[in-house]
Order: C-alpha cells, then structure tokens, then sequence
C-alpha cells in the first residue's frame, strides 16, 4: 500500500495534467467530428460539453446551443435536440409531442445518408487528427520507429523456451547488432530459413545469450515476439524525407488498425488471453511517460489513441458509433428502423458490454 500510495503522488504532478490533456484532446476532436457534420445537414444540437458532470463555465450561440466547460474533463459530449441523454439514446416521449416544425432539425428524423454521415464523421475526424499529427512529426523531427525491447513474449514460442521475457532488449542476431524491431530484427529472423539463431539480450543492464529457432507462426517465421508499443522512451529516431511524412503517416494509421484487429482477433478465436487489454491507468502511465520525454512522445501518444479510439468507435455495439451504424444497415435492408424495443435492448447490452471491457481492462491494469 505504501509502494502504491509514493507511485501516485510521484505519478501525479505530470501524469494527471498529460493524462486529462491526452484524453481531452483526441474526444474533443472526435466530437468535433459530429458537431460538424450534424451542423453541416441541419441538425439542432443543445450542447457541445468539454468534460462531463456539473457546467463550470458556459455561452449559449445563435442557433442556441449551450457551449460548456465542466468538472471533469475527461473527453466530452455532443447532445442532439431531442436526445435524451449524451449517448445518442432518443427521448421518446419528448420526440411523439413534437410538431412537424420541430421535427426538422431532430437528428433521428434526418434522412438515413446524413444520419451515416454524422455518426461517421466522429471516428474519421479521429483518424484525419492522427494523420495531421503523425505527418507533421514525422516530418518536422523525424520518426520514432519501435527498438528491440520485448514488450509480449507468446506462449509458447521459440523466444518464450529460450528464456526470453517482456522487458528484454535483443541486442545483436548471430553477432550483427540490431536497433530496430522492424527491420532490422525481423528481417534478421526473417533471413534466418529456421536456422539456429544467437540471441544477445539485456536484460537490466546484464548481458547474455540465448539460441532460438524460428519456425512458423500464424503463416509467418518468427520466434513469437511483439515489440513494447507502451514504452515511448524506448523509440529510435530515425530521419524521413518531408514528402514521405504523408505516406509514413498513413503507413502508420493503417499499422495501429491492422495491429488492433488481428489482436482482437487472435482473442475472439483464442488465441490471446485478452491480458495485454489496457484500460485508463495504462493511457495514464504512457501519458506520463510520452510527457516526461518530450512534445514528440506526447503528440505520438496523442495520434496512437485517437486512431485506437476511432477504431473502437466503428466496432458494431450499440451504443458506440458503430452500433448506431449497425441499426442504419438494418433499416437500410429492411426499409424501416428497428422497432423500438429492439433498440432499447440493443443499448442495454451495449452498455453492458462497453461497461465490462472497462471493468476487465481497468483490472488488468491493477494486476499489471
């Protein structure tokens, strides 16, 4: 307990300002996305809300939505005229008393294509957020690309038999130092045509060997290990071209979403315990880490989770953007929406669903 209490009080002067500033910026942003978008076609918004709980500070604007600040600024909201909370759930009751006037500017009586669009537009704004962010450091100061320390060792592989564990730094192939997960080491393993292969680790500041023999993993050769994605401090910088800051943006993004699914993938056919999940106090650490570093960990970090956010977005559970998204493909093959009890408990099990996540992502947390 006293190890926890001195990690919190030396985790907080950096860590709660990175933390509320990381989260903030890419919700925001996201939200941002649906406010447009909702504007552009016409819809009523009643409030646009820079964190959650009691307002702080706030202005009404000319089309009579509510701007706020308020007492947690965790993320934010956007609230549509006839919503009946921030999660885009309808208020039925106030809805069947409006007139055909009113109906209008009601988010859920818009046409199916501008509903597709503004629901879209949140996860797209996260993305165009990750790739402006991306292109600029990448083409300012250059890239970061991942070093050979361990982050996942699979079991069982060759690299988990020969003695190899997270936190491991792989130093040299056959004697050929190596800086760089990708290319370097994985070209090395690549090359090797399931040869015996000397290792040199680090392991704490001590140094020794291991033999591994790659075989095929999942289609690929390899001795079964991932590099630290959590660990800014551990990146190697490395020089890029500015007119190839955009490509290696988008290289980047796709990189993050390929990389999320196949390990949601790898859970759902289990293959992956599920353990490597992080919930709010792993984005906590790394955004004191990526703030301890410097302004390059910090908007890296910042262009990561915005991209993980989108993409968790789109995932089909009611009750995220994707959820609704999964209602409109219904009402678009059926020629109506779903009834409203379908929907309803639609958002109950979505709630539920998105509740767990957090409960089993926050526990692997602590354990960690």
């Amino acid at each position: 307990m006293l190890t926890l209490i001195h990690d919190i009080v030396a985790w907080a002067p950096i860590g709660i300002p990175a933390f509320i500033f990381v989260i903030a910026f890419v919700v925001i942003v996201h939200e941002m996305g649906h406010f447009l978008m909702a504007r552009a076609c016409g819809v009523a918004i009643d409030a646009f809300s820079i964190g959650f709980g009691g307002e702080i500070v706030g202005w009404t604007d000319k089309k009579n939505t509510r701007w706020k600040l308020c007492w947690l600024p965790l993320g934010g909201y956007v609230k549509f005229a006839g919503d009946e909370n921030a999660a885009s759930i309808p208020d039925r009751a106030r809805l069947a008393q409006m007139t055909e006037a009113e109906r209008e500017g009601i988010f859920i009586f818009k046409p199916l294509w501008q509903r597709i669009l503004v629901v879209l537009a949140g996860p797209i704004a996260n993305f165009i957020l990750a790739f402006v962010v991306f292109t600029l450091l990448f083409g300012f100061s250059g890239t970061r690309v991942l070093s050979t320390y361990v982050g996942v060792v699979e079991k069982p592989s060759p690299a988990y038999e020969a003695g190899i564990r997270p936190g491991d730094k792989i130093v040299a192939v056959d004697g050929k130092a190596v800086t760089r997960f990708d290319p370097d080491l994985m070209s090395a393993i690549r090359d090797s045509k399931s040869k015996t292969l000397t290792l040199l680790i680090d392991r704490n500041g001590r140094t020794f060997d291991v033999v591994a023999t790659p075989r095929l993993i999942e289609g690929h050769r390899g001795i079964g290990v991932r590099p630290d994605m959590q660990s800014p401090e551990k990146l190697v910088a490395q020089s890029v071209p500015l007119v190839n800051a955009p490509l290696l943006a988008a290289y980047q993004c796709y990189g993050i979403v390929s990389t999320s699914l196949n390990y949601v993938w790898r859970i759902v056919s289990q293959k992956e315990d599920g353990k490597q999940l992080g919930g709010p106090i792993l984005i906590a650490q790394a955004a004191k880490s990526a703030a301890a570093t410097g302004f390059y960990s910090l908007f890296y970090l910042i262009a990561v989770i915005s991209v993980s956010i989108g993409l968790i977005n789109l995932f089909p559970i009611p009750l995220l953007d994707g959820g609704h998204l999964l209602y409109y493909a219904c009402e678009g093959v059926m020629g109506r929406p779903l009834n409203e009890r379908t929907q309803d408990v639609g958002f109950r099990l979505g709630l539920a669903l998105v509740i767990g996540l957090m409960i089993f992502a926050t526990w692997n947390d602590l354990v960690r």
